[in-house]
C-alpha cells in the first residue's frame, strides 16, 4: 500500500511526476486542506488531478480536519473562534499537525486497504516530497520515523538527487506549469511581498487574514501579529497608506477559500 502525502507544491509535484516516470506504483494520493490555501493552490489541484488522470494514477483524495460531532473545522475558524493566530506564529508548528498530518492519517486508519497491511504486520509506505537540498529535514525525522510501527516514510527525491532545480524541470518536462507556492492565505511565514502580492490580487483573502490579527492581538504578549515580531496591519498601512481593503464580517462558518465548498 503506498500513499502519497501531496503538498500541492514543488517538491510532492516533481516527486509524483518521478514515480509515473519509474513505475512505481502509487495506490493513494491524500491533500489535507486547511481551508485556508491561496487560490492557486486549489486551482492547480484540478491541474494536477487532470494530469493524473491521464497518466493513469490515482486521483488527488482531499481530506481536512473535523470535530468529533463530523463537522469541519477550518483553520481560519479555530483562529478567529479562539483570537489566535496559527501556531507557527508562537514558534510551534500544531497547525501542520492538525491540520495536515492528522487529517490523513485518520483517512489511511479507515482505508480498508490500510487496515489490511496493518493486520498482516505490515506498515504502509508513504512517500514524502522532501528534495535533496534540505536533508537536515530528513534528519530531524530520522529517528521518529524508524520506530514508526504504521508507517514506512521514504524520500525518493532525496533518493533520486533531485534537488529543486531538478524539481522544477521534471514538473517542466512533464509538460505541467509549475504549481507556485502552497500556503495559507494568513500563514505567518509569508514574505512581505508575497504580503503585498496578496494586498494587490486578493484584497478579501488580505482582509480576513488582518481579521485574524485584528481579533487575536488583544490576548498577545509573545508576538505583535502575523508576522511575529511585527504585525501585517501596520506593516501595510505604513506601506501601501489607507487600506482601500473589502470590509470583511467573519462569522463561526466561515467559508474556505476554494469557493466551491459547501462549509
Amino acid at each position: 500500500m503506498n500513499v502519497v502525502g501531496y503538498g500541492a507544491g514543488t517538491d510532492s509535484t516533481a516527486m509524483l511526476v518521478g514515480l509515473w516516470q519509474r513505475h512505481i506504483p502509487v495506490d493513494l494520493i491524500l491533500f489535507a486542506d486547511p481551508g485556508g490555501e491561496q487560490p492557486h493552490t486549489y486551482v492547480y489541484l484540478d491541474t494536477m488531478g487532470r494530469w493524473l488522470a491521464e497518466h493513469g494514477m490515482p486521483p488527488i483524495t482531499r481530506v481536512w480536519y473535523t470535530t468529533r460531532d463530523g463537522q469541519r473545522l477550518t483553520l481560519e475558524q479555530e483562529c478567529l473562534r479562539s483570537g489566535s493566530l496559527p501556531s507557527i506564529a508562537y514558534g510551534y508548528k500544531k497547525c501542520s499537525l492538525k491540520h495536515k498530518i492528522m487529517p490523513q492519517e485518520k483517512f489511511c486508519r479507515h482505508d480498508p486497504r490500510c487496515q489490511a497491511v496493518w493486520a498482516g504486520g505490515g506498515r504502509v509506505v508513504k512517500f514524502i516530497g522532501y528534495d535533496a537540498g534540505e536533508p537536515e529535514r530528513r534528519e530531524k525525522v530520522r529517528e521518529r520515523d524508524m520506530t514508526d510501527k504504521k508507517y514506512q516514510k521514504e524520500y525518493p527525491l532525496m533518493e533520486w538527487g533531485w534537488d529543486r532545480d531538478r524539481c522544477i524541470r521534471a514538473i517542466q518536462e512533464a509538460g505541467l506549469p509549475l504549481p507556485g507556492k502552497s500556503s495559507c492565505f494568513f500563514c505567518p511565514s509569508m514574505k512581505r511581498r508575497e504580503i503585498r502580492t496578496l494586498y494587490h490580487q486578493y484584497p478579501e483573502l488580505l482582509s480576513r487574514a488582518l481579521t485574524i490579527e485584528d481579533r487575536a492581538r488583544p490576548h498577545l504578549t509573545a508576538v505583535k501579529g502575523l508576522g511575529r515580531n511585527w504585525a501585517w496591519r501596520d506593516f501595510l498601512e505604513h506601506d501601501e497608506g489607507q487600506l482601500a481593503l473589502p470590509q470583511v464580517f467573519p462569522e463561526d462558518n466561515l467559508p474556505c477559500s476554494c469557493g466551491r465548498c459547501a462549509t
